[in-house]
């Protein structure tokens, strides 16, 4: 007993089938997440490197030389690119799209550390990260003052209150400060002062680093008390700092008059030298750039910030504004939403070519079931392998649906010419499902060997097109299962033979035997001249190879988002306003 006719005996065994596909599909399709391209860990490690107030020239040679040196006897290297500026470096290292990305990572870290004795004292500690075109945020969040408040003022709210807000926003990964510098207190020295107590700029710094520290002081204790004793050491504001004693000076060491850095220099709330800035709508500002968590759904989660940019606007001070700047999940959506409505349309003009071509509308629909459980059941294995909708896994169904009901046809018709030569629907069901079996399975076969091998395919594109290989694969098999258990049950039901000669189905099938006669001359005319045939075929292979290389080669198809980027770049050596 076969898988055909256990379901037209046990036709709710089919129908548990099918529902089931679809319950548990559509439960998949509510979790799955939404994103414009698969989430893809590049094999790109980042290295930023810091160096204050160093010239690009010594960052080359004193940073990023010995670093490349450390890190180029790591295995699985394709390419090794740096870039040097004013202060800072940066080194990206691609790697082999077999390398495991984290533990390339953990490698240059290694390597890095083993080589910080050749790295300059004061090099601050170097980031390493991998690249993701997903890490990029997803929206961009303006905060502006109207003038009443610093733009200090609106940094220390963004760091301390919304990056927080938001942070707990689910689905949210990290949050980018646009236009953020750190807060620093300046010490603006006075030179006449400095040379009438005979002091130096390194006396000051000296000063700083020994008197204005915490220091543990330990605890006082008697028979019956214990006592934690704290050293205040450190500043609350700028007028305490001034009050920092210089007690030694580098021309004459001890200072016995000491001068407290009030008497030599202005002390003043600021912030570190700012090498960037932001501005909204011609005004500073602050931005705060959403990253959304891998896998998570993109869209979702910018709803989700645009509903916590309204909860908190009533609450943030008066002096401050907060609005949405810009929102990449909006060309996501519309791209998903033009996807979801094609796959529709799909759907529709398959229903309307089958019936153009079988003449009724029971066949028609019988047809059309395998459509919802093939489709709706791939969201099954896209949730368990970890998916998200996006361009390809939508293309790969949109594609399917057009592939999926050609089991259920051609089941369908073997089925009715059963039914033609007058045996019953059971009978009939049963001779033609078996007849039928294994030929549906070898076209089936025929059409996952298509696109299953896209999921071997190497490079970027193969990390882009396996969610599109699996996601038809997995289609195309479910349509098999339908086609071998619901369509043989639901014509040993309710499956109509109708002869029509006249009206719109008679014309119809008029056109398609007028058609078959135009082919049937045509083929005639090819057969008798096999050899022209062959030759012209090959010719226009040959010719469809030399024309290919010729083609131009992108990665993504331009895309119109309807927004306008400019950069700009100064001369060496432009300041930033």
């Amino acid at each position: 007993m076969n898988l055909s006719e256990i379901s037209i005996r046990r036709p709710v065994f089919a129908w548990m089938i099918m529902v089931g596909l679809i319950i548990f599909g559509a439960l998949s399709f509510k979790r799955l997440g939404v994103s414009q391209l698969p989430d893809v860990d590049f094999p790109v490690v980042g290295i930023s490197l810091s160096l204050p107030g160093a010239a690009p020239e010594v960052i080359e040679s004193q940073v990023i030389d010995p670093v490349e040196d450390a890190v180029m006897e790591i295995g699985g290297i394709r390419n090794i690119t740096s870039n040097s500026q004013q202060s800072s470096g940066s080194i990206s290292i691609e790697f082999e799209l077999d390398r495991n990305i984290d533990t390339a990572i953990q490698e240059v870290q290694d390597r890095i550390a083993q080589a910080r004795s050749l790295l300059p004292v004061d090099l601050i500690a170097p980031t390493v990260r991998k690249t993701n075109p997903e890490d990029q945020p997803i929206l961009w969040i303006a905060l502006v003052s109207d003038g009443s408040a610093s733009l200090m003022d609106s940094m220390m709210y963004a760091r301390n209150y919304l990056y927080d807000q938001f942070g707990t926003v689910p689905g949210v990964g990290d949050i980018n400060l646009g236009g953020y510098v750190d807060p620093a207190l300046r010490v603006w020295v006075d030179l006449d002062k400095m040379n009438k107590y005979e002091l130096t700029a390194d006396d000051i710094l000296q000063a700083i680093e020994t008197e204005h520290v915490e220091v543990p002081a330990g605890r006082i204790e008697n028979s019956s008390h214990e006592w934690n004793v704290r050293l205040m050491g450190e500043a609350v504001n700028p007028t305490d700092f001034g009050k920092i004693r210089i007690n030694k000076r580098s021309v004459l060491g001890t200072n016995y008059r000491p001068q407290q850095i009030s008497d030599v220099a202005t002390v003043e709330e600021s912030t570190v030298d700012i090498r960037k800035i932001a501005r909204f709508n011609g005004q500073p500002a602050v931005g705060l750039g959403i990253l959304k968590q891998h896998g998570s759904n993109a869209v979702e989660v910018a709803k989700l910030v645009r509903e916590k940019v309204k909860e908190i606007a009533p609450t943030i001070p008066k002096q401050f504004k907060l609005s949405i700047r810009s929102d990449s999940t909006r060309f996501i959506k519309q791209s998903v939403d033009e996807l979801n409505f094609m796959l529709l349309l799909s759907a529709l003009l398959t229903s309307l070519v089958c019936y153009l071509f079988l003449g009724s509308w029971t066949s028609t629909m019988n047809v059309l079931m395998a459509i919802p459980t093939s489709i709706v059941g791939a969201f099954i294995v896209i949730y368990f392998f970890g998916f998200t909708l996006n361009t390809f896994t939508l293309l790969g169904l949109s594609l399917a649906i057009g592939v999926v009901v050609d089991d259920a046809i051609m089941m369908l018709e073997n089925i009715v010419r059963h039914r033609e030569l007058g045996e019953k629907k059971r009978e009939a069901a049963l001779k033609g499902s078996k007849e039928i079996t294994f030929a549906a399975l070898a076209a089936t076969i025929a059409v996952a060997a298509i696109f299953l091998p896209v999921i071997f395919m190497k490079g970027v594109i193969g990390r882009y097109l396996y969610q599109y290989g699996i996601t038809v694969t997995a289609a195309v098999g479910l349509s098999l299962i339908e086609a071998l258990t619901l369509t043989p049950m639901r014509c040993s039901q309710y499956l109509k033979v109708q002869h029509q000669s006249g009206g719109f189905a008679g014309k119809v099938d008029a056109l398609f035997h007028r058609l078959a006669g135009f082919y049937q001359k045509i083929l005639g005319v090819l057969l008798l001249n096999r050899w022209k045939t062959i030759f012209v075929t090959l010719a226009l292979f040959f010719a469809s190879l030399i024309i290919g290389k010729h083609l131009d080669l992108e990665m993504m198809p331009a895309q119109d988002q309807s927004q306008i980027m400019l950069r700009f770049k100064g001369k060496v050596g432009s300041s930033l306003d």
